[in-house]
């Protein structure tokens, strides 16, 4: 699709039925997510670009946004890029009731051509759509969706900073629209998808991090939501993280008794060296309270690659062996580790961090701090090694099984 100047439908209408029509007189369904119907309607004036070093995480909207909404007899109907703007939702829409609302992260990276890439997007799409169907929230065409993203990013490609550890920031998200109080499924929705420049997340330069590890309060539980990215995640999560940061922590280690979950809003891993001199990079194992991160899948597919000498982390000799294992963690092993003197690193990983080292864990059960090895700028070897690589990839620096490609 090619970028219009004014307002222009791209494409006609879909023959299968759009808006109910009979299709030789067979009643259609509610029409498909059409990218073919995207409209363009570009703003007048653009708004100035902020100082890269000025921005803080999700702060900055740019100049444009893509929706589109979902009629229950209609279906979708036709896409537009438009300038950002409230929404305007009846105050009785079930996103503000029983928070029937899913949301994706990702980013957009400019690549040595300068023109914008995006990093294993069809991921992100495939969990869109199984977070969607997780609170029964009308379905989409991922691939659909994917050449609409892939539009608007060419549209906002001007706000993706040049700086080396930037990007823009992508927030494709779906809530549910339905005009009404009554306790069932939403079966209105918007889909919309907004973008904000991004630096470095954690501010105050390259450190590790601290974690207060709690099991009083969880972020998901089994047979729960965790393993999909909602937003009712995540307001239960403020409160305990308000209290850690009042305690002097950055993040929370969430426990389920005393089995790690989750680092804050990221996966978590652990370096272990063995006795005979290889790594062990532990991860707990995706049973359902684990989101199945994109950058977690991509760090274990590095490790792995490091291993078979396929791709070499930088950071790290290559005749090192990395044995990756997703399994359950507990917090004795982490402490029995420790004072071994075999816990070499604790990293989370996930798209808005990439990679975070971890400097220290609070927990009540052990009555001490666990104190992690330090390192320059936060990160170990094997953090630094996968934060340099994957950011080599995701720049388009580096070539890795068709892992970051241009929109165009």
């Amino acid at each position: 699709m090619a970028i219009q100047n004014s307002t222009t439908t791209n494409g006609t209408a879909a023959t299968n039925g759009v808006n109910g029509a009979s299709t030789n007189g067979v009643k259609a369904g509610p029409a498909p997510l059409d990218a073919s119907k995207l409209v363009m309607t570009l703003a007048e004036k653009l708004k100035p670009l902020p100082e890269p070093e000025s921005l803080v995480f999700g702060q900055t909207q740019t100049d444009h946004m893509l929706i589109v909404n979902y009629d229950p007899v209609k279906g979708w109907g036709a896409p537009e890029i438009k300038p950002y703007a409230p929404l305007v939702l009846d105050p009785m829409s079930s996103c503000f009731q029983y928070c029937p609302n899913v949301f994706e992260g990702m980013k957009a990276y400019v690549g040595p051509d300068g023109e914008p890439r995006l990093f294993r997007a069809e991921r992100n799409m495939a969990r869109l759509a199984r977070s969607a169907e997780r609170v029964a929230l009308p379905p989409f065409d991922t691939s659909a969706l994917l050449t609409l993203l892939k539009e608007f990013v060419h549209t906002e490609k001007r706000w993706i900073p040049s700086l080396q550890g930037y990007s823009l920031y992508l927030r494709p998200t779906i809530i549910g629209t339905r005009p009404a109080l009554g306790v069932s499924a939403s079966d209105s929705a918007c889909l919309y998808v907004v973008a904000s420049p991004a630096g470095p997340y954690f501010k105050g330069g390259s450190r590790a991090i601290s974690l207060l590890a709690v099991n009083e309060n969880v972020r998901a539980w089994p047979g729960g939501t965790g393993g999909h990215k909602l937003g009712l995640n995540y307001a239960p999560g403020f409160k305990p993280q308000k209290d850690a940061a009042d305690r002097g922590y950055d993040q929370i280690l969430w426990l389920i008794g005393d089995r790690v979950t989750e680092a804050g809003a990221m996966n978590a891993f652990v370096v272990v060296r063995r006795d005979d001199g290889d790594l062990d990079v532990h991860t707990p194992n995706l049973d359902g309270t684990i989101l199945p991160g994109v950058t977690r899948s991509s760090v274990l597919s590095l490790l792995n690659a490091h291993t078979s000498s396929s791709l070499l982390l930088p950071t790290l000799p290559k005749t090192l062996k990395i044995h990756t294992h997703e399994h359950p963690i507990t917090m004795p092993e982490l402490k029995a580790w420790s004072d071994q003197g075999k816990l070499l690193e604790v990293f989370g990983v996930g798209t808005a961090v990439i990679v975070a080292g971890v400097g220290r864990i609070g927990y009540s059960g052990w009555g001490e701090e666990l104190v992690l090895p330090e390192n320059e700028g936060g990160l170990g070897p094997v953090g630094k090694g996968l934060f340099d690589m994957l950011t080599e990839i995701q720049a388009g620096r580096v070539e890795f099984e068709g892992w970051c490609v241009p929109v165009v």
